[in-house]
C-alpha cells in the first residue's frame, strides 16, 4: 500500500542538518533505500518538509522509514496511506454500494 511520509523538520534542525556537507548524499541514499517512488521538498508554517511516496508491505517496516527520520532530521514524523486516481475510481464506486446498503 503506498504511504505518504511527511517529515516536518523544525528550523534548528534544519538549519544544522544543511550545513552539512553530506547533506544532500545522505538524504539521497535515504531516497534509495526506502525506495521511495517520488520525494519533494516545501515549507509550511515555517517549517522545512520532506515527503516521500513509498510502498509499505507490512507494518514492520514503518520503522525503517521513520527512524532515520526522527534521528537524523529530528523531524515530527507523519505516514499517511494515499490513494492513486486509479484506487479512486474503484473504491468509490464500492463506498456508494455500502454506504446504500445501511437502512
Amino acid at each position: 500500500m503506498r504511504f505518504l511520509i511527511r517529515a516536518t523538520i523544525p528550523t534548528e534542525a534544519g538549519n544544522m542538518m544543511v550545513q552539512d556537507p553530506n547533506f544532500l548524499r545522505k538524504l539521497e541514499e535515504y531516497i534509495n533505500k526506502v525506495n521511495a517512488e517520488a520525494a519533494y521538498f516545501f515549507e509550511a508554517n515555517g517549517n522545512r518538509i520532506a515527503s516521500f511516496i513509498v510502498d509499505v508491505q507490512s507494518a514492520d517496516q514503518i520503522p525503517v522509514l521513520a527512524e532515520p527520520l526522527f534521528i537524523k532530521m529530528g523531524a515530527h514524523v507523519e505516514l499517511h496511506p494515499v490513494m492513486s486516481l486509479d484506487d479512486l475510481k474503484k473504491g468509490i464506486p464500492k463506498a456508494i454500494l455500502e454506504v446504500n446498503s445501511y437502512s
